[in-house]
Order: C-alpha cells, then structure tokens, then sequence
C-alpha cells in the first residue's frame, strides 16, 4: 500500500472561544491520487485546506508529513514540507504583487526555499576575506549563476502552463484572469512540489477558462506526477479531475470515497442533496 504524503489524522479546530470548525477528520493524500474537498460555504473546507498547507496548527489531532507530524519547529521538516507542497489560491487577481515583473513572482520560491544554483569558489573562506578583489569577483559569479538558473527554471515552469518565455518580463496587469492563474501555478510548480493544494482555483473564471485550467491541472497531475487537493464547489470539475473526494459538513466528513462512488452513488443524504443542488438546464419544449 502507497503511504501518504500528507494526512490529517482525527484533526479538529476551532478559533479561541468560538465553536469548531473542525471535528474527528481523517483524510489521506497519497501519491497519484488527487483530492477533492466539497460541501457547502461555512463547512470547513478551507480551513482543512490551512491545516495542510501548515498556516494554522489543528486543536485537537495530528497533521502528518511523510510519516511524521509536522510542527513549524522543526525548520528542516518545514523546509522540505514547503518545498514538496505548494499552493494556488482561490483569486488570480490578488495572489500576485502587481509591482513585480512575472519572473520575479514566479521565482520567488526558489529564494525563498534557498533552490538556486550557488558555486562556491576554491578561494572562498579564509583567502576570500583576505583578497576583496577576488572575493568580490565571486560573489558576481554566483549572482551570475544564481540569475541565470532562475531564469531557466522560470521559463521552464512558464512553458509547462503555456505562457511563453517573454511573459517573464511583463506585469500582471497585462494579462487575463485566466493567464493570471497560469502564472500563479507556474509559481506554484516551479520548484516541482509532489502536492498541489488549490482553493477554488477556477471559481473566479469565466466557463471556457474554467475548462482550459482545469485541462492545464489535468496535464501537470499526468506529466508531471503531481497530486493535486483541491476545495470546490464545482462538482463538475471534481469529476474530472479528482480520484478521491471527501464530502464536508458542519466541520465533519460524513462521505469520502473514490469520485465516481460518492458522486456517483452516494450514500449519505447530505451528499445527495448537494448533487440535486447542482444547476440544470431545463427542458425546451418543441415549438409547434
């Protein structure tokens, strides 16, 4: 049996003084299995979601990290926890500095998680301090370095979402809604993480760019073995994207199973009566 990535074992959680918002969830991520989290607003989904992506701490219960809780403490846990999970939020229009150029916001993880390429000199160390000159030198040379990977690796994340190489030096203004969340999962797998948590990644699009993204997440989870945990209200794009889905309500799962069972053949009725909620077009009747 494949062990999980990422789990939530018997989590609960509830902001101080007021009533949870989580109670008793298990949920397991494992490798090549993508995961949808569903039920309606006030849930607990994107607290869930929180929870995984180790921005708040459970009350009660355990998030775990390849085999082991995760606890902001352990700075090498963390390290290898924010470089193996990534995250795309709901609003592409918020997510990115508009101040900076699209190279740089999709870069950023890979300063901030120390990713770049940085050679060090035979003369570093002590000979380094005693010459200034060479020293400085140096230190050109690895900037050098560290710009050029950068910049090969933005390019190359940017062309796995379809933008091409020039969009690096443009703003987000330039750009759609849909090319905005482009670049926001270009930032999101550009140190290659196993784990893509995504919040309402698509609620904001209009329904011809829903579908290119959801084709784009579709393609990464193939080509690139990412396994994707995704909140939607979109019942649709869980079934075609997710392998698992977990149904939430009031803060608990009362279903989770494969996605063609739960959509498909569900058993509790909260979960029926959130697939009889889903909009339909109605009948037109013949003109005669």
């Amino acid at each position: 049996m494949t062990s999980a990535i990422l789990s939530a074992r018997h989590v609960g959680f509830a902001y101080r003084g007021a009533a949870p918002v989580l109670s008793d969830v298990s949920l397991e991520v494992t490798p090549g299995r993508s995961v949808a989290l569903v039920g309606e607003s006030g849930a607990g989904k994107t607290t869930l979601l929180r929870l995984l992506l180790g921005l708040a701490r459970p009350t009660d219960g355990q998030i775990v990290f390849d085999g082991t809780e995760l606890s902001p403490r352990r700075r090498s846990q963390m390290r290898a926890f924010r470089r193996s999970v990534q995250t795309v939020f709901q609003d592409p229009y918020s997510s990115l500095d508009p101040r900076q150029r699209v190279g740089r916001i999709v870069a950023e993880p890979l300063r901030s998680l120390g990713l770049l390429t940085s050679p060090r000199s035979p003369q570093d160390g002590p000979a380094r301090r005693a010459d200034t000159a060479r020293g400085e030198a140096t230190v050109r040379r690895e900037d050098t370095a560290r710009r050029e990977d950068a910049n090969g690796r933005v390019a190359a994340a940017l062309d796995a979402v379809g933008l091409p190489a020039d969009a690096a030096r443009r703003y987000p203004h330039e750009f759609s809604g849909g090319q905005r969340q482009r670049i926001a999962i270009a930032r999101a797998i550009v140190c290659e993480p196993r784990v893509l948590l995504a919040d309402e990644p698509v609620s904001a699009l209009d329904v011809a760019t829903r579908v290119r993204i959801v084709d784009l997440l579709t393609e990464l989870r193939e080509t690139r073995g990412l396994t994707v945990v995704m909140v939607s209200h979109d019942l649709a794009v869980v079934a075609t994207l997710c392998h698992h889905t977990a149904v939430l309500e009031h803060g608990r799962i009362v279903e989770q199973g494969d996605t063609a069972a739960v959509l498909g053949s569900p058993s509790h009725p909260y979960t029926r009566r959130l697939i009889d909620s889903v909009p339909r077009l109605p009948r037109l009747r013949d003109e005669a």
